[in-house]
């Protein structure tokens, strides 16, 4: 049975309301077949404008075989390139981020401009035409100092989201920030098993002490609300908000793909810290009140974020095998803020670090438990898991829909 066969019938047999049966969880055909319908084609997000402050300055990124540099350009524009010379095919930049004048492949030095082009070939004839050997592009987008790429030869519609999430977060002032620190772990347990613990806070009291104590575990503030109402306590902060310019209310796209609504913390709690208070004195943003709670936003398949009054935090989730998977975390701060004057570093990332550790842990507990021939799927609880319900449900969708189109495209 090809692939593709193989995830008809799986899906055939799904459950709704209920955890994926186990192949979709450990299968290396399942995973690779998420990586060609989904991971491939659809936009990921790769890391925040911050982490490129000037001209030279570059991440690089791996989804699947692909490797990729981004790069701002002396034009001070983001563009992403596959990170291959195309002289022989060695790796131009190895390490995870840098400053370079120009990209210069170690191998034969063969030299490209940061917007792509090729300079400098040494000695490869009179008849050699450098401007049919740039480098390969990779479609790249920023919105308010968030960059995405997408691996596809045509990229779908980015406009639509681009357009919703932008006034959302144009108060958080994503360009005038910078990196304060950033943490990457690898997870033992598959990219959808990270989701779907992200998307539920049922597990929140027994496994997460320092977030509970600003994050609320109300499932009507960690979930989607899918017919977009709200308690009145939910409903009056978005009013709150909205009346002080900051875009408040719950947004979920049709295809379900983002979210993003402006949630209240605890009552009295201001950011995520030990103490509830802000972590940053130079905060980051406009929003006018220092109570307003958390920007929320999601974007499948690779990234969600807190967008907080004082500081921002990106999350970038990438497979790397069916059951391993990386999640890199980003601390934005104002670019003047002065760390040991404006902020303590532990202060800022103590909650989240604890976080995505304990996280780390029920990921991969979860993995091993699915491993087992003994696990069989479950139901979800539709008070508190109506945020994994949601994913399972755009993932199944998503993957049933495009499995034709991807069996034709290898054909």
């Amino acid at each position: 049975m090809d692939v593709q066969a193989k995830a008809r019938d799986m899906l055939s047999r799904r459950q709704p309301g209920h955890s994926l049966e186990r192949g979709f969880y450990t299968d290396p055909d399942i995973f690779a077949l998420d990586m060609e319908s989904i991971w491939y084609r659809d936009w990921l997000f790769v890391t925040p404008a911050a982490a490129m402050p000037k001209a030279g300055s570059y991440v690089t990124h791996k989804v699947g075989p692909y490797r990729v540099v981004v790069v701002r350009g002396a034009d001070g524009e983001i563009r992403a390139f596959h990170n291959t010379c195309r002289h022989r095919g060695s790796i131009l930049c190895k390490a995870h981020q840098g400053q370079v004048a120009k990209l210069v492949c170690p191998y034969h030095q063969w030299t490209y401009e940061l917007d792509g082009r090729l300079l400098w070939a040494r000695d490869m004839g009179s008849d050699f035409d450098a401007s049919s050997h740039g480098l390969g592009s990779v479609h790249c987008r920023t919105v308010q100092g968030l960059v995405y790429i997408c691996l596809a030869a045509e990229a779908p519609d980015f406009d639509t989201f681009a357009a919703r999430i932008a006034p959302y977060l144009a108060v958080h002032d994503l360009t005038e920030a910078k990196v304060a620190h950033q943490s990457t772990i690898v997870e033992n347990g598959n990219w959808k098993l990270v989701w779907e613990n992200n998307r539920e806070c049922y597990h929140c009291a027994g496994n997460h002490p320092d977030l509970c104590r600003t994050y609320p575990e109300d499932p009507t503030i960690t979930g989607v609300a899918p017919d977009g109402t709200f308690p009145p306590k939910v409903e009056s902060h978005f009013q709150r908000l909205e009346g002080l310019g900051a875009p408040s209310r719950f947004h979920m796209s049709d295809d379900g793909q983002f979210r993003i609504a402006r949630m209240p913390l605890l009552d009295g709690a201001e950011s995520f810290t030990l103490s509830g208070k802000i972590a940053v004195q130079k905060r980051l943003g406009q929003v006018p009140v220092l109570d307003a709670g958390t920007l929320l936003k999601f974007h499948y398949p690779t990234t969600w974020n807190h967008f907080l009054t004082d500081h921002s935090i990106t999350f970038r989730v990438t497979p790397i095998s069916p059951t391993e998977t990386e999640v890199q975390t980003t601390w934005l701060v104002h670019k003047d803020a002065v760390e040991g004057r404006d902020y303590d570093l532990e202060n800022l990332t103590v909650v989240w670090e604890h976080t995505n550790d304990e996280d780390r842990r029920v990921v991969e507990d979860n993995q091993q438990g699915v491993l087992s021939p003994a696990y069989r799927p479950g139901p979800y609880s539709a008070t508190h898991e109506d945020g994994v319900i949601q994913f399972t449900d755009w993932y199944c969708t998503t993957l049933g829909n495009r499995i034709d189109p991807v069996r034709l495209a290898a054909e």
